[in-house]
């Protein structure tokens, strides 16, 4: 209830006065969409409480990155400055979390839902799914683009970097595996209590 209630601010606070309407509204609708089927799930089919607290640390970078676009949030231009980067690398978190937090929730699904075991197949698996996923949002990104030259700088956030839509994938699939390695064995003994 905790994470609902302040994601509900979370969401009121991002919505007003963000630098883009159209840019909210695409980087908020996952956001959106996800916590929608959590609370619609949550009697139905608990899932663990790691899960829930990735599903909110994610929905609030996607939040935050619809407030002021992936490319200006405050806090990633004063690292940028600090550090004399070129580039705000907010953008880079938020691929880095397409990759661990669809990780963990690919992973709960396919072990409480499918007939597959713990070890080396479930693991690619999860990895080749979230690099699907991260691909899928590349190709949403490149359509807004296209379909709106306006609103396409600020959604697309690749802030003069060519390979942008590279490095968006290979951080998803760092992200992934980052998840399974240092969560494996935690979500291991929460999806134990949920007898799973």
């Amino acid at each position: 209830m905790a994470l609902l209630v302040s994601l509900g601010l979370i969401v009121i606070w991002s919505w007003i006065e963000p630098k883009d309407r159209l840019t909210w509204w695409l980087e908020a609708i996952p956001a959106l969409a996800a916590a929608g089927i959590l609370v619609a799930t949550y009697n139905r089919f608990r899932l663990t409480d790691l899960l829930y607290s990735l599903a909110w640390v994610h929905a609030v970078i996607l939040l935050v990155g619809a407030h002021y676009t992936y490319a200006q949030v405050p806090l990633f231009d004063w690292i940028k400055d600090a550090l004399d980067l070129s580039r705000n690398h907010y953008d880079r978190l938020g691929h880095l979390a397409q990759g661990f937090v669809p990780a963990i929730a690919a992973r709960e699904l396919l072990i409480r839902t499918s007939t597959l075991e713990r070890g080396k197949w479930l693991a690619a698996l999860i990895v080749l799914s979230c690099l699907g996923i991260s691909a899928f949002y590349e190709l949403i990104e490149f359509a807004a683009g296209v379909a709106s030259s306006e609103a396409a700088e600020a959604f697309l956030g690749t802030q003069g970097d060519n390979w942008d839509t590279q490095k968006d994938m290979l951080l998803a699939m760092i992200g992934a595996i980052s998840a399974l390695v240092l969560c494996g064995r935690l979500h291991d003994r929460q999806l134990a209590r949920l007898g799973a």
